[in-house]
């Protein structure tokens, strides 16, 4: 990205407000989300500028600087308990009476394992890693990693280039989940890719593939779109019934795919109806 790409997804969710008017709530906190995580990241980037761990190979999920981190989630609840709705904001209140030592193994649990994609943000429960550190919500999950998103994508972002073996579904620095598709032009087509809802690397990934389940079959692979939406399609897969929405480039070269698809609401209305499954929520929950 050039410029700062904090500073370019705030100013695309803005311009997204005007454009997508049913989105605005979801933008608007999205918005405050961001600019803390743009605090963050240049906080981590301050830190860790003569650090050679930032530069270290091996898996990125190796390091875990908590000694930068822990200071500053104080003030990301704080922020939630403010903008968040009211899951959010009653998990954070839960959060922020809690001492020090209970967010470390939040922050640990979730850095330390893939725990999938929960069904809504504030539904169900699930244990982590055994009954080390009893029940974890879907809430707090989903607050242990935005929080460690910018972490994770200041370090993948000074890593050197990756090897890939083949196209793997899920990221090849973290190993999370893909969260958006993109689609850009090359030659007389586009060639797609895919982005990681932890560490925003983005790698090559084939167009009829499903990273759900690898079906590859095309009759079971399609995607749809809307007239008033052209630029963004759901990829869905109906073998596994899960679908991915993917950012096409070559429509719009304004668009920024993590911020695009979340303004996009009523396409995921449409995959739900339709009997499909989001592979991976998004920033908003959806």
């Amino acid at each position: 990205m050039k410029g700062d790409k904090w500073d370019e997804r705030i100013d695309r969710a803005r311009a997204l407000i005007s454009t997508y008017p049913f989105a605005t709530e979801g933008l608007r906190f999205y918005i405050q989300v961001a600019t803390f995580q743009r605090s963050l990241y240049h906080h981590i980037q301050k830190a860790l500028t003569d650090s050679p761990k930032a530069f270290s190979g091996g898996a990125l999920r190796g390091e875990l600087d908590l000694f930068i981190l822990l200071p500053k989630f104080s003030g990301f609840l704080s922020v939630i308990q403010e903008v968040a709705p009211r899951p959010l904001r009653e998990a954070a209140t839960i959060l922020a009476q809690q001492a020090p030592s209970q967010w470390r193994l939040l922050l640990e649990g979730f850095w330390q394992h893939e725990l999938g994609s929960p069904a809504g943000v504030g539904e169900t429960e699930q244990e982590w890693f055994g009954n080390q550190s009893g029940v974890v919500t879907p809430s707090e999950s989903y607050l242990a990693w935005i929080f460690l998103q910018p972490y994770a994508e200041y370090l993948a972002s000074h890593r050197g280039p990756v090897h890939q073996d083949g196209t793997p579904s899920t990221c090849p620095l973290c190993g999370a989940k893909p969260i958006v598709g993109v689609l850009r032009r090359e030659g007389d087509g586009a060639k797609k890719s895919l982005i990681c809802m932890l560490c925003a690397h983005e790698w090559t990934f084939r167009r009829i593939y499903c990273p759900a389940c690898g079906e590859q079959r095309e009759p079971q692979m399609a995607f749809y779109s809307a007239p008033e939406i052209t630029h963004v399609r759901v990829d869905v897969c109906d073998s596994c019934h899960t679908y991915l929405k993917s950012i096409d480039l070559t429509k719009t070269g304004l668009a920024v795919p993590i911020v695009d698809e979340l303004a996009t609401l009523p396409l995921d209305l449409w995959a739900r109806e339709h009997g499909y499954e989001k592979w991976q929520i998004n920033l908003l929950g959806t």
